[in-house]
């Protein structure tokens, strides 16, 4: 998984009931875009995360100056 500042992560429940759990990328700490990542999640609890299976990535590009 590759991934910027800003980018947007959605961590799918495993098990029936669970809530999908989302967040945003606040730090890369990977070369390249690799994990680890500061991740906000919606709560406002901020983690350090690796990504793993059901974890589900959306890029958001910066928007251009002018």
């Amino acid at each position: 998984m590759r991934a910027e500042v800003g980018d947007e992560l959605t961590v799918r429940g495993i098990h029936q009931g669970d809530e999908d759990r989302h967040g945003e990328i606040m730090r890369v700490d990977g070369a390249d875009g690799a994990p680890p990542y500061l991740i906000r999640w919606r709560d406002g609890r901020e983690t350090v995360f690796f990504p793993a299976g059901g974890t589900e990535l959306t890029h958001h590009r910066a928007a251009s100056a002018g």
